[in-house]
């Protein structure tokens, strides 16, 4: 069985101690303590859900640096579609490469105050769509999530009307939703996750 099948079950079936009352919320929390960026690839749009609303809101400063990023599934694609999508995500091809993140001074509150960054696409180098951060109001449910804004002038007009967000699973990797906001109504187009690059081994 491949690692990430395994952590594919935990979320259903996490492993707890024995005499530890039953929580949903908790069995969560467990699951995705043991997830990596690459396993999240294996889950559905309603798995991840649950991942994202049993989550915890980041400080301003735990999103920092260049985070690798992966595309995950998406409510709006059918399942044959997804498949492929999924796959060209796994491959060092895929054009997305994550989020590089500046966070507010040292002075700010770490849930209070603005940050920003950008996206790298097709190389490190390449940085496109600069967003604004902060903490807000989640679209998912009655929580915060730190918030990236791309509705900004050096944008186009296309990326202006993506709403992202990212919430915690474990320290260095986040479950983000990115919305569409068009003609008045906002809906949920995808999951993706970013994390922290592990030091190169020498």
């Amino acid at each position: 069985m491949t690692a990430s099948v395994t952590q594919k079950s935990a979320i259903s079936k996490p492993a707890r101690a024995q005499d530890a009352p039953h929580s949903d919320a908790s069995d969560a929390s467990i699951a995705a303590s043991a997830l990596t960026l690459d396993a999240l690839l294996d889950l559905t749009s309603a798995e991840l859900r649950v991942l994202y609303e049993t989550a915890t809101v980041p400080k301003l400063t735990d999103a920092r640096g260049d985070l690798e990023g992966r595309l995950l599934a998406s409510p709006l694609l059918g399942r044959r579609v997804a498949t492929g999508v999924r796959a060209l995500a796994r491959s060092r091809h895929f054009p997305w490469r994550g989020k590089s993140f500046t966070p507010p001074g040292a002075s700010s509150s770490p849930y209070d105050g603005r940050g920003e960054g950008i996206n790298r696409v097709f190389t490190d180098r390449n940085q496109w769509f600069r967003f604004d951060t902060f903490i807000g109001k989640s679209r998912a449910g009655d929580f915060d999530a730190l918030q990236l804004d791309y509705d900004n002038a050096g944008n186009p007009a296309f990326i202006r009307i993506i709403k992202d967000e990212i919430r915690t699973l474990r320290p260095g990797l986040f479950l983000g939703q990115a919305y569409v906001a068009l003609r008045g109504k906002t809906t949920l187009a995808l999951y993706f996750a970013l994390a922290e690059r592990e030091p190169a081994r020498g």
